[in-house]
């Protein structure tokens, strides 16, 4: 009999629960049983929805309060030394401080973040000593079992690989984590063999890096973590998602795992060489269902897929799943249904799926893989009706936009000028100091703010008193960024909702939702738009506000964008164009609005591109083609300025060593990036002597996804740091990202000490008459 299953379930809740719990907590509004208490409802919330969706055993300890790479870190003890942990469990305080930093006298920073493979979830990145020495804190998996099994339910545990968990993590020597396997695998070894003890039938070993590039170290580190776990754990799950085995997909099938899970939405290239292979008695997952997009599945093609399986090896070893966890889709369309603030329609909303819809798919091509069409009928009537109205739906192409994606040029794509030569026409209009000072672009999202936007939209306040209301918080923050004395100003952003969604609202082709949210780190959750047609720009998105902000002041304004490319994978895309396609129909639209800003006199414009390497493939023999296109689609939409408008660009939590002649390649005039959890190592990239960085840096001195306010002698030492590795003309001087998430309290004294960091900084290099010269020139 086919078994329905699950990955893993989205965390944050139908409301966002666990968003608010947090941050109630941060705040000291609520104590720790309480935090932990609706944890808790929200667990069992999950495992009774779906169970009741038929789902055989839900997983379990899939669930973080803030990330599961940090709780495995804090499982085996890889928790560095300050943070207050002295053996035993882990306190919530001591989670918090390695996830947030503190503002206590111990200033502790975070861990480094970064994005989880090509997707907008961001981990915590664990951080191993020399010697580094492993033990069990606690039993995480069990205690969620146990959990689970005390309210009637039995569960498959979660937990991350330990070859995953290695190399996702760093060293602080620089060694290769993979040399702590030995120390490691005991961990490993007790935790599974407690399991087993405790009844448990099966564990899904996470081991998502199978989808990338390996060394032949790293195939024999799966071969000797496995030889030692297997006969002392419970049935083993490997799991892979994100893409393919391709050439790793014979070292996973020759380890001694009862099931493999396979991607068959990124990774279907592997099913026929699992066929021929795969052990007879070995399980197969079948990750038919898609668990990276919302749209709804086509039951028919995916019955197709199922049944040649089925056909091949029987259906009493077969799982059908998802093809990754659905931590990354919505939890329910059903919550879109009667809200008068969702924008999807009635017939959009038909063609989409969201992880509690998505557990029905999995449990109908389950029933239909065991007793046939006939037990399906009305689902394949409705997924085949669903399929033609989608197909058939006029509004989906515009043919407008192909034909002006047909007329595009190469040369539309480059500026007329190289950057030295910009360089210097931008500084005569612009009379700059040496490292100007900026910050990315958004301010305190305010729960005034908030609540006059929600107001807003709820029509409990006029157009024309939100609007008066927006105007004197934009005029209140260029005021204050003028008596800060920041050089470079931006207007807040008061009137974005998100720096995707606020764009997408604004464009053809483009649906949002009112409770899409899906979790980005932590309590950080973002509602994707969703692009279902053809992508135009019907009016200017930007220019009225930042025309209106630029008239306040004497100082350059920042008109500020958010590029294609992070447009295209901050969203989720349309699933019948080449992404290709899709990015540059967005390029075209952005293009559109970069002209009209200049042409209403913004001689700075920022372009965000955080999500540029997001997009990037997992293999690196795709990376070519994708990078051509993304260079292109932000070439398009850049490029139509005049030599003296700077461009900026914005990109955070990135690893830019593999992709640095492409980011030169999209020559914009200044790129802000995020460095201080990397305390500037990140820089090494762009200053690396066989290519480095040629245009304007500024590299991040103050890391706002912390809570601590860092001196500004803290700040300068990281801008003498950026001074080792760079020109002091490249160099400008901002936070690693916008300040949305950030209160006033915070933000006014860090950008005074950001400021001052900035001007000592400059008298630093007074002193160095040559390096100032050529900083001028």
């Amino acid at each position: 009999m086919t078994i329905a299953t699950n990955l893993g379930f989205p965390r944050i809740g139908r409301h966002r629960e666990l968003k608010f719990a947090l941050e109630n907590f941060w705040a000291g509004k609520i104590f720790a049983p309480d935090l932990q208490a609706q944890a808790a409802t929200l667990r069992r919330a999950h495992w009774e929805l779906q169970t009741s969706h038929g789902i055989a055993t839900p997983p379990s300890n899939e669930f973080s309060l803030y990330d599961h790479v940090l709780d495995t870190a804090c499982m085996v003890g890889a928790i560095p030394a300050g943070y207050g942990w002295e053996g035993g469990p882990v306190t919530l305080a001591t989670y918090f401080a390695l996830a947030r930093g503190t503002r206590d006298e111990r200033a502790l920073p975070a861990l480094e973040m970064t994005k989880w493979f090509d997707t907008n979830y961001h981990y915590l990145v664990p951080r191993l000593a020399a010697g580094q020495v492993f033990t069990l804190t606690e039993n995480r998996p069990l205690a969620a079992y146990r959990e689970a099994q005390a309210l009637g339910i039995t569960t498959r545990p979660v937990i991350l690989g330990p070859v995953s968990f290695l190399r996702l993590s760093k060293t602080n020597d620089g060694s290769d984590p993979l040399d702590h396997l030995g120390a490691l695998l005991p961990v490993y070894t007790q935790i599974l063999a407690e399991l087993k003890a405790a009844g448990v039938a099966w564990v899904q070993i996470d081991e998502p890096i199978l989808a990338l590039s390996l060394s032949d170290r790293t195939h024999e580190a799966f071969r000797q973590a496995y030889a030692e776990l297997a006969p002392v754990a419970p049935n083993l799950l490997l799991t892979n998602y994100f893409g393919s085995y391709a050439e790793n997909l014979y070292v996973a099938l020759s380890l001694p795992v009862a099931g493999l899970h396979l991607d068959l939405k990124r990774g279907a290239a592997d099913l026929p060489a699992v066929l021929e292979a795969a052990r007879p008695e070995l399980y197969l997952s079948l990750g038919i269902v898609d668990g990276r997009n919302v749209w709804r599945t086509d039951l028919h093609a995916a019955l197709a897929s199922l049944r040649q399986v089925a056909k091949a090896r029987g259906t009493e070893r077969l799982m059908v799943a998802p093809s990754c966890s659905l931590l990354h889709v919505p939890v329910d369309l059903d919550m879109e249904a009667g809200s008068k603030m969702s924008g999807l329609g009635l017939e959009i909303t038909s063609w989409l799926a969201f992880a509690v819809q998505k557990l029905e798919e999995i449990s109908v091509l389950a029933r239909g893989l065991d007793q046939g069409d006939e037990a399906i009928a009305a689902a394949l009537v409705r997924s085949a009706a669903i399929k033609r109205l989608r197909q058939s739906d006029e509004r989906v192409h515009d043919a407008a936009v192909a034909a002006r994606l047909a007329a595009v040029t190469p040369a539309m794509a480059v500026r007329a000028q190289k950057f030295e030569v910009r360089r210097h026409v931008q500084q005569a209009r612009l009379n700059l100091p040496p490292a100007p000072t900026t910050t990315i672009g958004s301010f305190p999202q305010t729960a005034e703010i908030r609540a006059a936007r929600a107001a807003f939209a709820r029509g409990a306040m006029t157009e024309d008193a939100y609007e008066a209301f927006l105007k004197q918080e934009t005029l209140n923050a260029v005021r204050w960024q003028e008596g800060a004395d920041i050089d470079v100003l931006v207007h807040g952003e008061f009137e974005r909702n998100d720096m995707v969604k606020y764009f997408g609202e604004q464009l053809s082709g483009y649906a949002f939702t009112a409770h899409g949210w899906v979790q980005s780190y932590g309590s950080r959750c973002v509602a994707p738009p969703i692009i279902w047609g053809d992508v135009s720009r019907p009016r200017p998105m930007t220019v009225g506000w930042t025309s209106f902000a630029q008239s306040l002041t004497e100082k350059p304004m920042k008109g500020m964008l958010t590029g294609p490319v992070t447009m295209l994978n901050w969203s989720f895309v349309r699933d019948d164009l080449p992404r290709e396609v899709v990015c540059r129909q967005i390029a075209l639209a952005i293009r559109d609005e970069v002209a009209d800003l200049e042409a209403a006199g913004i001689a700075i414009i920022q372009i965000d591109e955080p999500a540029f390497r997001e997009g990037l493939p997992l293999r690196e023999r795709d990376w070519p083609a994708y990078l051509r296109w993304a260079v292109a689609c932000f070439g398009l939409c850049s490029a139509v300025v005049r030599d003296d408008t700077q461009i900026h660009t914005h990109m955070c939590y990135s690893a830019f060593n593999d992709i640095m002649p492409a980011i030169a390649a999209m020559d914009a005039d200044v790129i802000s990036i995020e460095t201080t959890r990397s305390n500037m190592e990140l820089l090494d990239a762009f200053a690396a002597p066989d290519a480095a960085y040629p245009n304007g840096i500024g590299p991040g001195i103050w890391d706002i996804h912390s809570p601590r306010v860092p001196d500004g002698a803290e700040m300068l030492r990281l801008l003498k740091l950026a001074a080792e590795r760079l020109e002091p003309w490249q160099i400008w001087v901002n936070p690693d990202c916008g300040l949305k998430t950030r209160g006033w309290g915070e933000v006014k004294p860090a950008i005074a000490h950001m400021v001052d960091a900035a001007k000592q900084f400059r008298e630093l290099l007074e002193h160095d008459d040559s390096r100032l010269t050529h900083s001028l020139n």
